[in-house]
């Protein structure tokens, strides 16, 4: 797969991803822009494409345990645009266990005392904070 958006292009959380992560929002945001045009409709699309294969994990992108595919929250799994929250990246279908896992690795506190929803929103926050670290 060659990538016809340059890194610098990217949004800075793919950029720092994986080559497979890159390719997948590229080549889908170019699809996206050549139907839509350029702008917002495409980096959603882009993003809803990478949601599938990918969650956020920190500051990057990274596939799916497993090579597990599917929708990341219960707005992607309905599709379009709709008013359900997002889970920012987060793959809110996952196992409790991998939820866990993940909470384990961005040093999450408390997390062993977290519902499902409760570790969900935990990650969303631990990401956006690695996130903003990166960038600075």
């Amino acid at each position: 797969m060659a990538t016809t958006k340059k890194r610098s292009e990217m949004p800075s959380t793919i950029a720092r991803s994986g080559a497979k992560a890159r390719d997948t929002w590229s080549e889908t945001h170019d699809a996206a822009a050549r139907e839509y045009g350029e702008g917002e409709r495409a980096h959603r699309t882009a993003f809803a494409s990478l949601k599938r294969t990918h969650e956020k994990v920190g500051d990057h992108w990274e596939p799916k345990p497993g090579g597990a595919h599917g929708p990341s929250d219960d707005r992607a799994e309905k599709g379009g645009l709709n008013r359900l929250q997002g889970a920012g990246g987060v793959d809110a279908n996952a196992s409790k266990a991998h939820l866990l896992d993940l909470a384990r690795q961005l040093e999450v506190k408390g997390r062993s005392r977290m519902t499902k929803d409760q570790l969900v929103e935990a990650l969303m926050k631990a990401n956006n904070r690695a996130t903003a670290k990166a960038r600075r």
